[in-house]
């Protein structure tokens, strides 16, 4: 059974950060492209970020390049999401993802509000 869970949304100011992570099992992490995806209210879920296992390229939508960085760690089958320099536009649930979207974890809220 294939489990993808992420943690480390919550509140922040604009201009803060925070760091999602995403636990995945189930599978072999290390042959899987992983991805983070989100969902503001109203809108489609968008590609943030995605990375094969241990090579380039990443991708990174427009809207967040130079402020997330996605990274791996294959040894403990997790992903990350650093975001700096949050805006009240990033406010969204965010979702990872393995395997080009055919696993998805359950989602975390990130609210960027003062």
């Amino acid at each position: 059974q294939v489990q993808l869970v992420e943690s480390g949304g919550g509140l922040v100011q604009p201009g803060g950060s925070l760091r999602l992570s995403c636990v995945v099992s189930g599978l072999t992490f290390g042959s899987y492209a992983m991805g983070w995806y989100r969902q503001a209210p109203g809108k489609e879920r968008e590609l943030v970020a995605s990375m094969y296992s241990g090579r380039n390229p990443t991708y990174y939508a427009d809207s967040v390049k130079g402020r997330f960085t996605i990274s791996r760690d294959n040894a403990k089958n997790t992903v990350f999401l650093q975001m700096n320099s949050l805006k009240p536009e990033d406010t969204a649930v965010y979702y990872c993802a393995a395997g080009g979207a055919t696993y998805w974890g359950q989602g975390t809220q990130v609210t960027v509000s003062s």
